[in-house]
């Protein structure tokens, strides 16, 4: 598999083929390119801006510079993800900065009312410890089950995707991770 996943199943190399089908106009090639990447770049607008509101119209003036803009992409400088990212999240800051700083502060008067959003020492040091028994019990696992699991809860791949990227059946793929999932329980409730 010599070119890479971008994401929802678009290589790397599909989305710049898009992208540049887009600076010529193409509406069916951005609506490729929206459907592959409008999850990951909503996200980006919701790291930035907590209202959800807000970051749709961020999203939908993402896309219209998308679409203004597609022929300034240049393969050799990002990868069409990352230039994507970019154009999200400057989009989405440009937006923060421009809310009146009131509208995103409450009164003072509300201060005792909200909660303190940092773990406390004892909590902090509850979850470092549950972190070290996480890590000893993922590194107890195969290496396949170990990286499968990795990559479908931290990077959010699907099974279909995983399955792709091995090369091997579906079944297996879902076996493979079910049976490390338990193994993990297991080690886990000792």
């Amino acid at each position: 598999m010599g070119e890479t996943q971008a994401v929802q199943g678009t290589t790397t190399a599909d989305l710049a083929q898009a992208l540049a089908a887009v600076a010529g106009g193409d509406r069916g090639a951005f609506e490729r390119v929206y459907t592959a990447t409008s999850a990951k770049l909503f996200g980006v607008c919701l790291r930035v801006l907590p209202d959800r509101d807000e970051a749709e119209d961020v999203l939908q003036e993402v896309y219209a510079t998308v679409w203004r803009k597609a022929g300034q992409f240049d393969a050799s400088r990002a990868s069409p993800i990352t230039w994507l990212a970019m154009i999200a999240r400057n989009k989405a800051i440009d937006r923060l900065r421009a809310t009146p700083a009131a509208a995103r502060t409450a009164p003072i008067e509300l201060a005792e009312t909200v909660a303190d959003p940092t773990a406390s020492p004892v909590s902090e040091a509850e979850a470092a410890v549950e972190n070290a028994r996480l890590g000893h019990c993922m590194e107890q696992l195969e290496a396949r089950r170990r990286s499968l699991i990795r990559t479908a809860f931290f990077e959010g791949a699907t099974y279909e995707e995983l399955a792709r990227r091995i090369g091997s059946p579906i079944g297996s793929v879902k076996s493979w991770i079910r049976r490390g999932l338990m193994q993990l329980r297991a080690c886990l409730e000792q």
